[in-house]
């Protein structure tokens, strides 16, 4: 059951939250281990672990899914699931536009020029988890993205079997390099490349904790997008919030994971309680009991506060991926909120519509990560270029102060390069 804290007992609260670890020194052998075999032994070591952790046997020449598989995948979903999928990738691709940035060029006195190119990068690999669930949305969620930016390679990685609502989303994005590989595995291959996976240039995309780790240990190599922890929500509500919404959105964050964090912060005693006794009525009734149990003993807490001032403050310290505002009416607090990955504002606005495509995207910064990291967007798969340039009267302009600047830290070569010009 949820835990109950006083204003006394919040920060105490906090200090752990902030204080969790992410990996442990045995996590990252194992991993280490994995990527260095990959790395030395490509499509044989890739093959060896999909066998070990998945079950599946694999080779060189079935790794990749076939058209056949993509065909017989079709035949597994009905024509429902492809009409939603088509229009939730509607109005995350038209979400996702608004992202794009227009590149600037300006002009600079003596005929000289500066400015920003944005050029779409090259390859991306994205890492849809397999496990525990299917998440068709994650595909959406990573490649769209990409799509809107203009990356024109997308390699997709999935431990197997790789469920058949999976494989008819990535066919439906026209994504064409799909491998059945999950893990820390396929994230080295990603990274370094095999006989079968090309390397990309950057990896996307939540995963299990291995898969974060080894997203770490990569990152000198290829680009990455975030290192995910488990998922959490956070709620502010007011005595007018109603009990049953609320208890239900702290349920569905935590059937993601039994790591998982749901915290409800209320300057309502008699709200708490009314929680309290739905989340005992409600989880009966949910499939993943076994989890959202693990994950309510673990991480799943009540704040009582003696005003949403107070809340707005905790919540800034905290950093949630997901903020939900329950109070009447929500924008008055908006302006306050400082760091959270993804705000939901009022009652008919669950987490869960963010998640399956309302048109912000999902992939979102965990663990406090709010603080200093975005959404998933377009601008993660663009690469900005400076341009520079001057002409010679331009130069003249500005040769002494440049030289001035070279002369003061030494670097004569760089002041003859540009006194050589005007010899």
């Amino acid at each position: 059951m949820f835990k109950i804290f006083s204003e006394k007992q919040i920060d105490r609260e906090i200090g752990k939250l902030k204080n969790r670890e992410l990996f442990s020194k045995e996590m990252e052998v194992k991993v280490l281990e994995i990527l260095s075999d990959i790395k030395q032994s490509g499509d044989k070591a890739l093959t060896k672990y999909t066998k070990k952790f998945d079950g599946i046997s694999v080779s060189s020449g079935n790794i990749k899914v076939s058209k056949d598989e993509i065909s017989y995948a079709y035949k597994k979903v009905d024509k429902t699931f492809i009409d939603a999928i088509k229009r939730l990738g509607t109005n995350i691709v038209n979400f996702h536009n608004n992202q794009k940035e227009s590149e600037w060029f300006e002009p600079l006195s003596g005929d000289a020029v500066c400015g920003m190119r944005n050029i779409p990068m090259d390859s991306v690999g994205i890492y849809v988890p397999g496990g525990r669930a299917k998440y068709p949305s994650s595909v959406m969620m990573n490649a769209i993205p990409a799509k809107v930016a203009g990356v024109s390679r997308i390699v997709m990685v999935s431990p197997p079997p790789i469920d058949p609502y999976v494989l008819v989303t990535a066919a439906e994005l026209k994504i064409d390099e799909i491998y059945k590989c999950g893990g820390a595995q396929a994230i080295g291959a990603l990274a370094y490349g095999t006989e079968t996976i090309s390397k990309v240039d950057k990896i996307v995309g939540p995963g299990n904790i291995y898969v974060t780790l080894a997203k770490k240990i990569v990152s000198y190599r290829v680009g990455i997008d975030s290192l995910a922890g488990p998922s959490d929500v956070l709620i502010i509500a007011d005595y007018e919030a109603e009990s049953s919404y609320i208890a239900a959105d702290l349920l569905s964050q935590c059937e993601h994971d039994p790591e998982a964090q749901a915290i409800l912060i209320t300057d309502s005693k008699n709200l708490a309680d009314e929680v309290l006794a739905e989340v005992e009525k409600q989880i009966k009734k949910l499939k993943r009991q076994d989890i959202i149990k693990k994950a309510i003993e673990n991480n799943g807490k009540i704040f009582l506060v003696k005003n949403i001032r107070d809340a707005v403050e905790i919540s800034n310290a905290i950093a949630p991926e997901h903020l939900e505002i329950l109070v009447s009416p929500p924008q008055k607090i908006l302006e306050r909120i400082k760091h959270a990955g993804a705000v939901f504002l009022g009652p008919y606005s669950p987490v869960a519509l963010g998640d399956y495509g309302a048109g912000p995207n999902h992939v979102l910064p965990t663990f406090g990560t709010a603080r200093f990291s975005s959404p998933l967007g377009v601008y993660d798969f663009i690469k900005k270029q400076s341009v520079l340039g001057y002409t010679k009267t331009a130069l003249l302009e500005i040769r002494k102060d440049i030289t001035t600047l070279a002369e003061v830290e030494g670097l004569d070569a760089h002041k003859r390069s540009i006194d050589i010009r005007f010899s």
